[in-house]
């Protein structure tokens, strides 16, 4: 499974409905609406790289709204939820 974490601009006053078309869009997992410079980040889980291209600029460039984005690819997962899980391999409750 690859992730992605895309940064995105976009019209301010339409943020929460644009967020929900991205969120509908195949390969989008979350959609959260942050400060900073950036007005939405989106998680976009595939599997296989060259899905991407039609994830980030295939769809989510194209929603209506979307000023922008900056695309992240994630090398590695930590989470602490992974960790507790493996940790409990192998243990009785």
């Amino acid at each position: 499974m690859i992730t992605s974490i895309v940064l995105i601009k976009t019209s301010v006053d339409q943020i929460p409905e644009i967020a929900e078309k991205i969120a509908a869009l195949d390969g989008v997992s979350e959609v959260y609406s942050v400060t900073g410079a950036h007005d939405l980040i989106a998680m976009v889980r595939v599997s296989a790289h060259d899905d991407l291209a039609d994830v980030i600029p295939g769809r989510i460039s194209k929603v209506p709204g979307v000023a922008s984005t900056e695309t992240h690819i994630a090398f590695r997962t930590y989470s602490q939820h992974d960790l507790e899980a493996a940790f409990a391999i192998g243990l009785d409750a």
